[in-house]
């Protein structure tokens, strides 16, 4: 390892440790990079411009944000409810499957866990808690894992990010990732239902049955956005990229003329914190850009994947060990980083090992979603606790069993492929 290097590691691990956001942190350790090699620091911001520029693939995420804070405002997100406690709340356990199915429906129009937990999440919370029926902890431990979800039945914008770095097709990562979400949704299930029964906690009362069709009308338009999003990419009408423009588009339609849930005041306040959740994005992906030219420059990705070709490594053994590491980073470093930073060095080592790469990235995009909610960092968790005032000790206290069951179905899509590439391939994906 350079000299150059090894102060840019020690400027950004230092940076991040002292809590400097790490888009910061990654932006300055380049820096230090670039000066110390005696490199034109402009190199930078031409690393950025150029990256951003030529990824129009990129544009994908603000209008996934846009689509998602809009599906979060007004009655949109009360109707999704509302369907979702007809159908599954008469069980055992009913408001938690209530959390898990509206997070699986809801992960069809935002793309971001984040998103789903302090928007549906929210509103779920505050469901469950009302008159003593869940612990507060239960409720926000659910709620952060079921919102896991988001990003792997699609839309998602960390697949978006992984096909930036991988040149994966984005349409057999967002089929890829379908039966896996459904996974993790029915494991979740399972989870809530033995908990529930084990600790007695009370039935809810049904809704009628008679009354699931007029639920299921009132959430019909909403529920289109998934298929619509999916007959865009698969059918071959648009790209990814405008299928998201579509998405936001049909979102805002949804909301402001069917609905009539939207004023032009609650659209500017729309607009403008989707703008700043873009930026924060988009500054991870700008410091990566750098970092990522480091890398290169480095021959880091070559050298690696020399050093572990040479060992002959078993495909398994590489995988299994390449996401034990996601699965440690994921403790103190935010998706984002992980994907955009880590996972590139990889990628020629699974090319090597004859590695699907579809299949590689919407396990470690699976992976990385299991991060959020591991403690310490967990950033799902501080979302929940800021947008609750729930404390964090309660809900690590009883996030460790959902947990447990969603590394189990990580485990479960690492040693059968087949659970993610079965659908890309009924569609026509060659690998």
């Amino acid at each position: 390892m350079s000299l150059e290097l090894s102060l840019c590691l020690i400027t950004l691990f230092f940076l991040a440790g002292i809590g400097t956001p790490i888009a910061f942190s990654i932006i300055l350790a380049a820096i230090v990079y670039l000066a110390t090699a005696g490199q034109d620091i402009a190199l930078a911001g031409e690393q950025i411009m150029q990256g951003l520029y030529e990824s129009f693939i990129l544009l994908a995420v603000p209008l996934f944000i846009v689509a998602a804070n809009i599906m979060n405002a007004g009655t949109i997100s009360e109707r999704l409810l509302n369907f979702c406690t007809a159908a599954v709340g008469r069980f055992r356990g009913g408001l938690g499957h209530v959390n898990v199915v509206a997070s699986l429906i809801f992960s069809g129009m935002s793309g971001s866990a984040v998103a789903d937990a302090a928007g549906i999440g929210k509103i779920i919370i505050e469901m469950m808690t009302k008159e003593g029926r869940y612990p507060p902890g239960y409720a926000a431990a659910i709620t952060a894992a079921s919102a896991t979800i988001g990003p792997i039945i699609p839309p998602s914008i960390p697949m978006v990010l992984y096909a930036l770095v991988s040149n994966s097709s984005i349409g057999y990562l967002f089929l890829g990732g379908i039966l896996p979400g459904l996974v993790l949704g029915i494991v979740l299930m399972a989870m809530n239902f033995y908990l529930a029964s084990k600790r007695g906690y009370a039935l809810e009362e049904p809704v009628p049955l008679r009354e699931l069709p007029r639920h299921t009308a009132n959430a019909f338009p909403a529920l289109l956005m998934p298929a619509i999003l999916l007959y865009g990419i698969y059918g071959g009408v648009t790209t990814p990229t405008e299928a998201a423009a579509v998405a936001a588009a049909y979102a805002l339609i949804l909301a402001a003329v069917f609905y009539r849930a939207l004023s032009f005041r609650g659209l500017y306040e729309i607009l403008a914190e989707s703008a700043r959740s873009s930026a924060a994005v988009g500054l991870v992906i700008g410091g990566a850009l750098i970092l990522n030219y480091i890398v290169a420059s480095e021959n880091i990705p070559n050298m690696l994947a020399s050093s572990l070709t040479g060992l002959d490594v078993h495909p398994l053994v590489f995988l299994l060990s390449v996401n034990v590491l996601i699965l440690l980073l994921g403790c103190v470093l935010d998706a984002t980083t992980i994907i955009l930073v880590i996972i590139p060095l990889f990628l020629p080592t699974c090319r090597d090992l004859g590695i699907d790469l579809v299949h590689f990235g919407v396990v470690a995009v699976v992976n990385c979603m299991i991060g959020l909610i591991t403690p310490p960092y967990g950033i799902l968790l501080f979302v929940i606790n800021a947008v609750t005032d729930i404390s964090l000790s309660e809900i690590i206290s009883e996030i460790w069993a959902f947990l447990l069951v969603l590394i189990g179905a990580l485990l479960l899509m690492i040693l059968v492929p087949d659970i993610v590439l079965w659908l890309p391939r009924l569609l026509g994906y060659p690998g």
